[in-house]
């Protein structure tokens, strides 16, 4: 009986992912790189064999080569919202609903909408489109995607805020890398392609660095690939691939530990394609009444970014916590093991050398990698 409960489940889960829009990502390294211009030649292509497309929301940026190739795309109208005393626009979701075109362009995933709408991001306004069956195509810059969000602030010094959890990557049945060299993307931005002139100089000495922008080419490129292996292993099932990888990222109630074991383990399993968990081991000491409010709402706020991610957290009480990942490993069938770099004076060291060692013995014994994450 749970057999058959299990195969008319994935059969319904098959008719409604036929149902739903195809999702389509330009991603880039930063602002500049052509982007919305792409995705306006691919709706002028779309247009030209036969398609219902429609202009959804673009930001031109009045970049002269990007807005002329509006001329001869159909828009649907943006959501006038009166904030603050100024009269604002949005994408009009229920506008593209109501429509129903084949595909809708919609620009700038990342972006937060004002106070009042109905969705607090766009990308959520672009799930509810493809729930609706109209596919999309849409745009984002690497530095938005949430795992991503401590690499690029060491990359840049600027942390950013819109971002987008990496699901929204995994649901796009496409994902396109807008790719262009440092020294193409910074001749760009003199030439007055990207910015305003009185913009260009602040943002050749801040954010267009040539060190800069070939890290954040190289996480670009990473991203990408990364959802080619995914693409492969999920289209290609004869294909004889290494084990499937099932993550475990032990946290603590240390705040600052927790999310880079959370983030770093994150972008491990999207590497990857597997699935993850994220285990945090409640021991006597660290009790809801021995620890402080404030570390209880940061552990609640680490657990909120897992789900985020795409973890499953698992919270377990027990006074050993080596016991506790021996026993969460076996049961999830995990393959690699991450913890966090310990920050532990000479006393806590000696003290945890036995636990420590006999959790490395247990693992390597069922085959299981530990990953020490710095």
């Amino acid at each position: 009986m749970e057999n058959e409960n299990n195969n008319a489940q994935h059969f319904l889960d098959l008719i409604q992912k036929s149902r739903k829009g195809k999702f389509k990502i330009y991603i880039g390294m930063s602002a500049g790189v052509g982007k919305t211009f792409r995705m306006l030649q691919e709706a002028h292509s779309l247009l030209k064999n036969g398609i219902d497309v429609k202009i959804g929301y673009i930001e031109t940026h009045m970049r002269k080569e990007t807005h002329e190739l509006l001329a001869g795309l159909p828009i649907i109208p943006r959501r006038t919202i009166f904030y603050k005393g100024k009269e604002l626009e949005e994408l009009d979701v229920q506008a593209i609903i109501n429509l129903r075109p084949e595909v809708v362009i919609v620009d700038e995933l990342a972006h937060t909408n004002i106070e009042g709408s109905k969705n607090e991001k766009r990308w959520q306004d672009v799930l509810e489109i493809l729930e609706a069956g109209i596919n999309v195509i849409s745009a984002v810059n690497i530095q938005h995607i949430e795992s991503l969000n401590e690499d690029v602030k060491r990359i840049t010094n600027i942390d950013v805020q819109e971002r987008i959890p990496d699901n929204v990557l995994r649901l796009a049945d496409e994902v396109v890398n807008i790719d262009l060299t440092s020294e193409d993307l910074i001749a760009r931005l003199k030439e007055g392609k990207i910015y305003t002139p009185d913009k260009i100089q602040t943002a050749l000495t801040n954010f267009f660095k040539s060190e800069q922008i070939l890290q954040l080419r190289e996480l670009a490129l990473k991203e990408v690939a990364s959802q080619v292996v995914r693409k492969v292993e999920n289209e290609v099932p004869n294909l004889h691939a290494l084990r499937h990888e099932k993550l475990l990222a032990c946290i603590s109630s240390n705040d600052k530990t927790a999310k880079i074991v959370i983030r770093k383990a994150a972008r491990l399993a999207s590497y990857y394609n597997g699935s993850w968990y994220v285990l945090y081991v409640e021991t006597p000491q660290e009790s809801s009444t021995k620890i402080a409010l404030d570390k209880q709402r940061h552990l609640i706020n680490n657990f909120k970014l897992a789900v985020q991610l795409g973890a499953e957290v698992i919270k377990l009480e027990n006074k050993n916590i080596a016991d506790a990942i021996l026993i969460t490993a076996e049961e999830k069938q995990i393959t690699t093991v991450c913890i966090g770099k310990p920050h532990l004076n000479l006393f806590k060291v000696i003290l945890s050398t036995t636990i420590f060692r006999r959790l490395l013995n247990k693992l390597s014994l069922s085959n299981v990698d530990l990953v020490i994450l710095s």
